[in-house]
C-alpha cells in the first residue's frame, strides 16, 4: 500500500495556505538524502518556512519535497525526502499534524531514496558555485577624469 504522508502533507499545506497562515515543516536532518543548510540544524532537526512567498520552485512529490530558499542571504536548493518530514503546522496557531512512522518508509529511511550522484546532477544547474574571482592586491586608487 502506498504511504499516506505525501497526500496528507499536500492537503495540510494547501489548507494552511488557504487560511492565510504560514506553513512550517519539521524535518529530521539526520536522515539520509536530506539536503539542508547544516548551520541551521538544531538538535538534529530543522524547521523550515515553506510559505509561497518564502520559497521558489516548490515541488511536493510522492518521494520528496524540493524547493529553493535563501538562508543568511545565500541561495540554497533543499531536498526533503518525505520519510524525513516529521510534521507540518501553521506558525501563527500551531494547527497542523505530526506524521506517524509508516512501514513504507522504514527501509527507505535507512537506505535513502536518493543516490548522491542523482542529487548532484539534479541540483548542479541550480547552484552558482563557480570559482570566485581573485581580489586585487595593493591600495585602491581613484583618478579624476576631466
Amino acid at each position: 500500500m502506498m504511504p499516506r504522508r505525501p497526500y496528507l502533507l499536500r492537503a495540510f499545506y494547501e489548507w494552511i495556505v488557504d487560511n492565510e497562515l504560514t506553513p512550517h515543516l519539521v524535518v529530521d536532518a539526520t536522515m539520509n538524502g536530506v539536503r539542508v543548510p547544516e548551520e541551521f540544524i538544531q538538535d538534529g532537526q530543522i524547521v523550515l518556512n515553506v510559505a509561497p512567498h518564502s520559497v521558489g520552485n516548490l515541488e511536493m512529490g510522492n518521494e520528496a519535497v524540493t524547493f529553493n530558499a535563501r538562508f543568511g542571504g545565500r541561495p540554497h536548493s533543499l531536498i526533503l525526502p518525505l520519510y524525513a518530514i516529521q510534521a507540518i503546522y501553521a506558525r501563527e496557531n500551531g494547527a497542523g499534524t505530526m506524521f506517524e512512522p509508516e512501514e513504507a518508509y522504514e527501509l527507505t529511511g535507512e537506505e535513502g531514496i536518493f543516490e548522491e550522484d542523482k542529487l548532484t546532477s539534479e541540483t548542479a544547474s541550480l547552484s552558482d558555485d563557480g570559482p570566485e574571482p581573485q581580489r586585487p592586491t595593493g591600495r585602491p586608487s581613484l583618478r579624476v577624469v576631466k
